[in-house]
């Protein structure tokens, strides 16, 4: 089994060709995100040596991407969002590859008729991407086994926005490196444990009352008329109703179905657990690169009054690190958020 260890990292910035543009010699600070169905960021600062300064005083926002590498391996790759130049340092920002589909719209009209949703997720992003790649892949881990009918225009909405809401319907997706990655909302795939000994400074555990609904209604467009319901009042929480309206949706089936998946995943107080600032154990039973959301940790904890031992789903992910000055060393930070909603309590 791996363990967590104590990463160091190392970053280049690459034009939107490949080509090198400069490589980071002193690291001075460096910090990377992984979230589930959401873009997330990365962000670096470089202490410039050499004929660096010149080459990193040419990096522009979405023409060269910032790659990350923690151990040698490859952990975060995004087109760079915004750079700060400041005496004897650059501080560069980035966003991961799903920033892109942020910056696009349907390049087609397109109807799907009853199938899975990966295969309209897939659709939105290759097409996304279509009139100008900046170099990415998709892999579908397995199939939503949720079927569903939506239909999209030519250049009606953000394609991102499109994906987001697909993902209130029953199936996840994440961004590792230029890979993007499709899941089924039910996948409970563990990729290693956490205990109090792996946290010596302890976590957090909190449940979000705000996210609990017993009872949906998915209205679709309105040439359509469809809508869809789901739930009923819950012997133990009572009524919590929710109505929301997915323009996409075109027939009462896929309604009804969207209407499921988002109360198999609110039918239940989601509960999180936060590992907040404190760093993971080098010798916890994780694998710091293989931390994915949409993924799973066995967690067990009895240092709050909120005692836990389930299997929770991998949200979020956060690793920094700083290189020390002359008051002290420099460190690694590891953090995970996981949680437990309706679809990991069933």
């Amino acid at each position: 089994m791996a363990v967590a260890g104590c990463g160091t990292h190392q970053a280049v910035v690459l034009d939107r060709g490949g080509a090198t543009v400069a490589v980071a010699n002193v690291l001075t600070e460096v910090e990377w995100n992984r979230t589930l169905d959401t873009v997330s960021t990365a962000r670096a600062v470089i202490q410039p040596d050499g004929d660096c300064c010149g080459r990193l005083g040419r990096v522009g926002s979405w023409r060269n991407r910032l790659v990350l590498f923690r151990d040698g391996r490859y952990v975060w790759d995004g087109p760079i969002t915004g750079v700060t130049w400041s005496l004897g340092q650059v501080e560069i920002n980035a966003s991961d590859v799903l920033a892109w589909l942020d910056n696009r719209v349907p390049h087609a009209s397109r109807t799907f008729t009853n199938v899975d949703l990966s295969e309209i997720a897939e659709w939105l992003i290759e097409d996304g991407y279509a009139p100008d790649d900046p170099g990415h892949t998709v892999e579908i881990i397995d199939r939503a086994g949720v079927s569903g009918s939506r239909t999209y225009s030519l250049n009606i909405g953000q394609t991102g926005d499109h994906l987001r809401q697909l993902a209130e319907a029953g199936i996840d997706f994440t961004a590792i490196g230029s890979k993007i990655l499709l899941l089924p909302e039910t996948h409970m795939e563990s990729v290693g444990r956490l205990s109090d000994a792996d946290l010596p400074e302890g976590l957090q555990v909190a449940e979000d009352g705000t996210s609990l609904v017993t009872r949906w209604i998915v209205a679709g467009s309105d040439d359509s008329g469809a809508i869809g319901t789901y739930g009923d009042v819950d012997q133990y929480y009572g009524l919590h109703e929710r109505y929301v309206e997915m323009s996409e949706i075109t027939d009462n089936t896929s309604a009804t179905q969207a209407a499921t998946a988002r109360q198999r995943a609110s039918g239940v107080v989601p509960v999180f657990v936060d590992t907040q600032q404190v760093t993971i154990s080098p010798l916890a039973s994780v694998d710091v690169p293989s931390l994915v959301p949409g993924w799973c940790l066995d967690v067990t904890s009895a240092e709050t009054c909120r005692k836990v031992s389930q299997r929770l789903k991998i949200t979020g992910v956060k690793v920094s690190e700083t290189g020390g000055d002359d008051n002290g060393p420099g460190s690694e930070s590891v953090q995970v958020q996981v949680a437990a909603s309706g679809t990991e309590a069933a």
